[in-house]
Order: C-alpha cells, then structure tokens, then sequence
C-alpha cells in the first residue's frame, strides 16, 4: 500500500532530527507517521508536544492497555502494531490481553477491575465521546482525578493518531504487530 502523501526524507531539518534521535531506538529510521509529519516543522513539533508518553499519572501498563484498545476500535492497526510490539512486553501485558485489545473489549474475562475500568472509559469515549455515569465511577474507584484526566487526553490523541495513519493509508511498520485473528478466523 502507497502512502496517499509521501513521507519526508532525510536529512531533516536540525530540529526534526534532534527530536527524532530522542525517540527512536537507536539504529531505527523514523516511523512512517514520524517522517510523514515531519513534512511540515509547525505540524510535527504540534504533535510531539501532544504527546503523552513521558511518565505521567498513570503506569506504563495503564498508558498502553488505552492506547491499544483505542487505535484497535479505531482500527489503526499500523499504530497498534507499534505500540504492540515496542511496549507490551515491557508493559507487562500478555498475548491474550493483548488480543483482547482487539477482539475481546472490556468483557473479556482476562481484565481485573482496574483494567476493565480502563477499557470501558476507552469503549465509550470511542462511541460517544463521553464517559455515562457508571463508566465515571468505575474510573474513580481506581484512578485519581488527574489520572482520569490523563485518561481522557490519551483516549483524544490516539483517535487523532488513528485518523491520521488510517486517512494517510500509512503502510504498516515492518517490525509492528498485526491484528490477531478472530476466534472464529476473521481478522481485525
């Protein structure tokens, strides 16, 4: 699949590569996103800023479990893949919670109440674009308030993310994680 605009190439300009080289692995060219945005200095320093992957209010496994269940519903399996594959492991997240991600939601019987809460707030965010009541409470019993707002903010940039690697049609990293098959053998 051919990008619909194409990436920037290197070299970069100074600020965009300093940037790069701090978030990247060593060895590792930028991700198809990364250098898509950096096209345009004003637009890839917007979207770093937004970023929510520094340590903030919640845990590493906390931060994914959101961004996984988000670029899943969104279907963003170039971004889900990414993160997949570069944080799972490290997040202390399984295969089988990982799968759920896509398949399973918030019903599936691998998530604890903490992760479940998660989740729910990920499913009606997506849907409504706000949290009903009982989603609210269950994110409070297990989340401060400056978490929840985290929460909220992680939920927000990773659809945009989302829309930006599905309407760019990015083709996916080579390294990144696919979507795990149905149990019935469908995909994604």
């Amino acid at each position: 699949m051919s990008p619909r605009i194409p990436p920037a190439t290197p070299p970069f300009p100074e600020d965009i590569q300093t940037r790069l080289d701090k978030i990247m692995p060593k060895g590792m060219p930028p991700l198809a996103l990364f250098a898509t945005l950096a096209r345009d200095q004003r637009l890839f320093q917007r979207f770093m800023d937004g970023g929510l992957l520094d340590q903030g209010h919640l845990t590493l496994r906390q931060r994914e479990l959101v961004i996984d269940r988000i670029t899943a519903l969104s279907g963003s399996e170039y971004e889900w893949g990414v993160h997949v594959m570069l944080y799972a492991k490290k997040a202390g997240i399984s295969k089988a919670e990982v799968a759920a991600t896509v398949h399973g939601g918030s019903t599936d019987p691998v998530w604890g109440e903490a992760d479940r809460a998660l989740l729910v707030a990920c499913e009606q965010l997506h849907a409504t674009c706000t949290l009903d009541d009982n989603g609210w409470a269950a994110l409070r019993a297990h989340y401060s308030e400056e978490s929840i707002i985290e929460i909220l903010m992680l939920c927000g940039f990773y659809r945009t993310v989302s829309y930006l690697t599905n309407a760019l049609k990015l083709p996916l990293e080579r390294f990144g994680a696919r979507f795990p098959a149905a149990a019935g053998g469908t995909s994604g």
